[in-house]
């Protein structure tokens, strides 16, 4: 079923980029043959960085889930759409202040990037991924972006996963949001391909020689795909081959698990 691009051969690829949910891990168990792929990587000293749009939890919180699910990965090679949207703001105002609705990933990214939280003229509203969803803060972003703040999402997921079945996320109250204010957000987190660039550039790799794998074709595939990566859907999560069919990109290959990449 794997599908090979001549000019992007895997036994090309020197930098290594992953999904989590998924790909590594559903829910609390580890997906077979992912602690043994990050390992190899480890005893080949391959640059390699776990990506998730989850900004609930940051990189360290991450890294003990993974722990406990088996996989051994540093919370140094955990990129989330917490921290990328922290360095893009960094990038467009240091020093700057927000107004956030969500959790500690988001939080403590945006505090370590320099910036304030504030009720009060905030230059940005930023949305992430929270359990606790108020309707008084979703009231006060929509006021703050009508007068003038400028709206920031980390990721543009409508649903979210859980052991009971889909739950609202990111997407949806970004949905109402704009709604309300007439804005859309600019979403930094995947499928924006800045985040695959933010993640290249932290740990020194090039488009031209990185894998990315993942297991959704309208966040993963789409987005390694228009940054330049060597594309490889695994169909341990979302997707199967009739989800495949709906789009009319493929990725470079199409794999059962990540244990085929061993």
């Amino acid at each position: 079923m794997a599908q090979s691009d001549p000019h992007n051969r895997r036994d090309e690829i020197e930098c290594w980029l992953t999904d989590m949910d998924g790909v590594l891990v559903h829910e609390d168990r580890a997906i077979p043959g992912a602690a043994e792929l990050i390992q190899s990587w480890r005893d080949q000293e391959m640059p390699y960085l776990v990506l998730t749009n989850n900004s609930i939890f940051t990189a360290r919180d991450l890294s003990a889930r993974l722990a406990g699910s088996g996989i051994d990965v540093p919370e140094d090679r955990i990129w989330t759409s917490a921290l990328a949207t922290a360095a893009f703001l960094k990038q467009q105002k240091p020093g700057g202040s927000a107004f956030v609705i969500g959790e500690a990933g988001i939080l403590t990214a945006l505090h370590d990037a320099g910036y304030v939280m504030t009720e009060t003229d905030p230059d940005f509203v930023v949305v992430g991924e929270t359990r606790n969803y108020s309707f008084e803060a979703i009231t006060k972003a929509i006021r703050l972006i009508i007068g003038g703040a400028r709206f920031i999402s980390t990721n543009p997921d409508a649903t979210g996963p859980s052991p009971e079945g889909p739950l609202p996320a990111t997407g949806s109250i970004n949905a109402l949001i704009t709604n309300a204010t007439g804005k859309r957000p600019y979403i930094v987190g995947k499928p924006n391909p800045m985040m695959f660039r933010s993640a290249l550039n932290r740990i020194g790799a090039h488009s031209h020689n990185t894998g990315m794998i993942g297991d959704r074709m309208d966040t993963d595939v789409v987005a390694g795909m228009e940054a330049g990566l060597h594309t490889v859907l695994v169909m341990t999560g979302i997707s199967d081959l009739a989800e495949i069919e709906r789009f009319p990109f493929r990725p470079d290959e199409v794999l059962p698990s990540v244990a085929d990449l061993l």
